[in-house]
């Protein structure tokens, strides 16, 4: 087969949905080297050495102008002209006109937390998210789902036939499941100024991923429990709100906000999580939590939230709070650091369930999908 990808956040987005794209498309060339796989991309960066497959970019100048537009529609003609088979839009959307192409077309649907949560966007975005995203479920050969929340969500939001769905689990970069000596991992919390104890927070700084409930967990804990909080990620808004809080309460010591010392390279994240007393992920919602699975792999233990998709990625190895309670998540925090041989458990039980999301079995499950269209 001929398997081309929709590579933009391949060759552009250093976070989730890259991590995503690269992760698949490295694990099925080389876990299936007997078909093709084509990259279309607006443009390349070095931000994904594709493992020598051919990135198709576009040709004709007023495309070359109006990526954006090539990627949405005018690619479907050079899907025809390199003969692919099955095109993947690897992030919620597909060429508009694919259908009758003769190529056949796969999306990925990691969420539909914009529809959940409208007001926490820009109503333009919303509009967008929505259109593609109703456009591929209903256009598509086959829908894939990340997680079961998602798969229930596409039902249940956009009624899409069931039968067109399968879930396939993601992975996340094999790195992460690779152990580092205490002497690497202190060597970098020396040269990131870290220290010796740390909970972790991974994620955007935005209001669904709840990191003020964290920093209020921190505040009714301050005086018995004062290891800091270590913060990977970036915002606006929402983490003004939390900084005011932070310093009203007299936490600003006790809060690290890592992207503001220093823009770390994925390479040393899995020593940042293996350093980690604990991961603290009490979002409200996810369509699958990427960080948890890195923790997992990482044997870093878990403090995420009950409901939405967290039981599916956490499995039996983290600890569920409710996520609108702070003492829950200070209650949680506490047991982490008193409870040695908890932590040991969670560890093991984590690398355990972590193996079922593998970059291997990752690309076989997405391979099947690929195969059910292939007859």
């Amino acid at each position: 087969m001929k398997i081309g990808f929709d590579a933009k956040r391949a060759f552009q987005n250093d976070t989730g949905l890259g991590n995503y794209s690269r992760t698949l498309i490295s694990s099925l060339a080389a876990g299936f080297p007997e078909h093709q796989y084509y990259l279309f991309a607006p443009k390349k960066t070095d931000m994904y050495n594709a493992p020598g497959l051919p990135v198709i970019l576009p040709e004709k100048t007023w495309h070359r102008w109006f990526k954006s537009a090539w990627r949405s529609r005018y690619v479907v003609k050079d899907l025809q002209r390199h003969g692919i088979d099955i095109y993947h839009g690897l992030s919620h959307e597909i060429p508009f006109g694919i259908p009758g192409s003769g190529v056949k077309s796969v999306v990925t649907m990691h969420d539909l937390i914009f529809e959940r949560y409208p007001a926490q966007y820009n109503p333009i975005d919303v509009f967008t998210y929505r259109r593609k995203a109703r456009y591929a479920c209903d256009q598509a050969d086959k829908v894939v789902a990340i997680s079961e929340q998602t798969r229930q969500d596409l039902i249940t939001w956009y009624h899409t036939d069931p039968e067109k769905i399968a879930v396939v689990y993601q992975s996340c970069d094999p790195a992460f499941a690779v152990p580092h000596t205490e002497t690497d991992i202190q060597a970098f919390r020396t040269r990131c100024q870290l220290p010796a104890q740390y909970f972790l927070y991974v994620g955007s700084v935005i209001e669904r991923k709840n990191l003020l409930g964290i920093v209020t967990a921190m505040n009714t804990l301050k005086g018995s429990v004062d290891i800091p909080l270590v913060i990977l990620g970036n915002g606006s808004g929402y983490k003004k709100k939390v900084k005011e809080y932070v310093n009203a309460n007299g936490l600003s010591q006790q809060v690290i906000w890592l992207n503001e010392q220093e823009r770390l390279p994925n390479s040393v994240l899995p020593l940042l999580y293996q350093g980690a007393e604990a991961l603290l992920y009490p979002s409200l919602f996810e369509g699958f939590g990427i960080p948890i699975l890195e923790a997992l792999w990482s044997g870093t233990p878990v403090i995420t939230s009950h409901g939405s998709c967290f039981g599916e990625t956490g499995g039996n190895a983290a600890l569920y709070v409710d996520p609108l309670s702070s003492a829950d998540i200070a209650a949680a925090m506490r047991r982490v650091l008193a409870e040695p041989s908890l932590v040991e458990d969670m560890r093991r039980k984590g690398w355990e369930h972590a193996r079922l999301f593998t970059p291997e079995k990752c690309a076989a499950d997405m391979m099947k999908v690929y195969n059910s269209l292939n007859k």
